[in-house]
């Protein structure tokens, strides 16, 4: 609150410099303008309008009631001199020419006086004074310069009460925001430990029955990392396509050899591909064994192949050619959509991850890319038996 407090406090200063720097400075080119002034009285209200602006200036970082009354002071030294120096002719005249001087400049302390009785006072004093000036010198109450004076100085007042009121209200409603969010915020972390303590008893309570069930002695660490091996072989053929087949209440089962047939993963990849609405077509081998890390590799290859088919090739068909031999299995992705050429486009943009090559490359396996404008792309994956 003590923030928000002095940011309006100098908000409000800020206004009030520019607010009056900015009326007196029209009001003097109006009065030199206006050619009415003899020199002697229009230097002396010159230089007060230059010392009310070195006031104004100064006020705007030092809320000082004595540059308060500098600034009235000058703001009334001008109007006198610009008015009684000039004969009854010319006073209306000078009298509209000095209107944003009286309606602004001097009203202009309003704003920053909050919480100064003194400087207040001192401001509608001055008030008074501009009005009783204007009056005299326009020849009645009625006149335009001193209904634009009144206007000056009631919109001067209405802003700083509005200011003044609608600040401390964003401020408690800014405030009441922070109070929720920080019992939220507790409510949240109290949530967070209730669950770590829960779960921290959990597995104490876990493990105690362990060490029961197995006479103390735990789990060997065999039967640890074959259990490991077995949740990641389970994974890896889950992120294949692989569907477990229940075998009975609680047991489900997958390929467990390390050697996998190729064909069968196959056909989830081109069932994958297309529910995304890529026609795929196989042609060639049916089933061929793969080892288990080859095949990972083969296959994370051939996806991202299909995927480029799917978004860069503008067809929506992709055939696929298995062949194999006693050393090495070849799969070929063709299709027939709109290509490049391979001259014109770096190595790190061909659409093909590094990473996948790197993979393919790491188990004795390679990958070649052939395509050329308006012909399709070739992509020929090699892999080891």
């Amino acid at each position: 609150m003590d923030f928000i407090a002095q940011e309006r406090d100098r908000l409000l200063r800020s206004t009030t410099r520019v607010v009056g720097i900015v009326c007196a400075l029209v009001s003097v080119v109006a009065v030199i303008c206006a050619l009415a002034v003899p020199v002697v009285p229009l230097l002396g209200g010159l230089a007060c309008i230059a010392i009310m602006i070195a006031g104004f200036l100064v006020l705007g970082w030092n809320a000082s009631v004595w540059w308060t009354a500098l600034i009235l002071a000058s703001g009334l030294g001008a109007l006198a001199l610009l008015l009684l120096g000039v004969d009854d002719v010319a006073r209306p005249v000078i009298a509209s020419a000095v209107m944003p001087l009286a309606a602004g400049s001097i009203s202009a302390p309003l704003m920053s006086q909050r919480g100064n009785p003194v400087g207040l006072g001192m401001t509608i004093l001055a008030g008074a004074a501009v009005v009783v000036a204007i009056v005299w010198a326009s020849g009645g109450i009625l006149a335009a310069p001193v209904t634009g004076a009144l206007l000056g100085w009631v919109l001067i007042t209405v802003v700083t009460i509005w200011i003044s009121r609608s600040i401390p209200r964003v401020a408690r409603r800014i405030y009441s925001i922070g109070t929720a969010h920080r019992a939220e915020r507790q409510a949240s972390e109290t949530e967070a430990q209730r669950r770590q303590g829960a779960r921290l008893l959990h597995d104490t309570v876990l493990a105690t029955l362990t060490l029961l069930a197995h006479s103390g002695v735990g789990v060997s660490e065999q039967a640890m990392r074959e259990q490991a091996a077995e949740d990641a072989r389970l994974l890896r053929h889950l992120r294949l396509g692989a569907t477990p087949q229940p075998q009975q209440s609680g047991d489900y089962s997958l390929t467990r050899e390390e050697e996998s047939p190729l064909g069968q993963t196959l056909e989830s990849v081109k069932q994958r591909f297309g529910r995304m609405g890529l026609e795929v077509s196989w042609h060639g081998t049916g089933q061929v064994l793969l080892p288990s890390n080859v095949l990972d590799a083969f296959l994370l290859a051939l996806g991202e192949c299909l995927e480029n088919v799917r978004r860069h090739a503008g067809v929506g068909e992709a055939h696929v050619t298995i062949v194999h031999d006693n050393e090495m299995v070849r799969a070929m992705v063709t299709d027939s959509g709109v290509g490049f050429d391979l001259t014109h486009v770096s190595a790190e943009r061909l659409g093909f991850k590094e990473s996948v090559v790197n993979r393919l490359r790491e188990v004795g396996g390679d990958a070649k890319l052939f395509s050329a404008p308006g012909s399709g792309t070739t992509v020929v994956l090699e892999a080891p038996r």
